[in-house]
């Protein structure tokens, strides 16, 4: 456990450092999930993750249920637009508890940050909400050409300060190397083993998910204890209903009585 202090200037622990991925890039490897709740944050530190990424507006949530992990904070596009949202998204995510920001803008967005010495994680390869730049949701990488272009936004990210880059559905063999030949702590998300960190979302881990991305894999099987809770409330309904309608509700239990002589007195001062 390191002892850091946070951009809000307070004491705290934390299980891994951004010096302490940089140092440990190929040497060993990582874990991330996301977290956008005290319940899923508790989760992650519990199992033993080692990094956990939520959206900025719910680091304080997140943070109150994992002190020690490392936190990314996302920047979600359409929620952080200006350079000044950007920056000052950070700096608030920041100084909420999280040790780092990601983002998919631009490497003038990367670079500013970076200049003041924001932790930021790039966002490479698929990026969805831009899917269709590249004719919808696919991997990226797929051809030589596409996967040596690849490879300058990776250079040119790292240029741009970035310490570590989400790597979203690209070939594994391409990640591979790749990530041999950059110093960015590349965090796969559906892009095999050969990267640094291996990262999934926490509903398609959890088995929470109707339709689960093909890179994913379940673990467990939430979505059928949700949809068990979903009959299980409608029918419980339903009985409360019809006891109140044929009146077995409220019984005995559930209500209670005057005894004889003071129910007696209250008639004969309602008299």
């Amino acid at each position: 456990m390191k002892n850091i202090y946070t951009w809000a200037a307070k004491p705290a622990k934390r299980t891994l450092t951004v010096g302490d991925l940089k140092a440990a890039k190929g040497k060993r490897k990582f874990t991330q999930v996301t977290a956008n709740s005290v319940e899923e944050a508790e989760a992650a530190e519990k199992a033993g993750f080692d990094m956990i990424i939520s959206n900025a507006k719910n680091v304080i949530p997140v943070r109150e249920g994992s002190k020690n992990l490392f936190l990314t904070a996302a920047l979600v596009l359409n929620e952080f637009v200006t350079a000044e949202d950007i920056m000052r998204g950070a700096f608030k995510a920041l100084e909420n508890g999280a040790d780092a920001v990601m983002t998919p803008r631009s490497m003038d967005i990367v670079e500013m940050l970076a200049k003041e010495d924001v932790p930021v994680m790039g966002h490479l390869g698929l990026v969805p909400r831009k899917s269709t730049w590249i004719g919808g949701l696919r991997a990226v990488g797929k051809t030589a050409n596409e996967a040596y272009e690849l490879f300058q936004k990776f250079k040119r990210l790292e240029d741009a300060g970035a310490f570590s880059a989400e790597c979203e559905v690209i070939p594994e063999n391409v990640m591979g190397e790749i990530s041999k030949r950059t110093d960015i702590v590349t965090v796969s998300l559906g892009s095999g083993r050969n990267a640094d960190v291996m990262y999934l979302f926490m509903e398609d881990i959890c088995g929470d998910t109707e339709n689960p991305p093909r890179h994913s894999k379940a673990y467990g099987n939430l979505l059928k204890l949700r949809n068990e809770i979903k009959v299980e409330r409608v029918k419980a309904l339903k009985a409360f209903k019809k006891d109140s309608m044929s009146g077995k509700f409220p019984g005995k239990k559930q209500s209670s009585n005057l005894d004889k002589n003071q129910f007696e007195e209250f008639l004969n001062q309602l008299d």
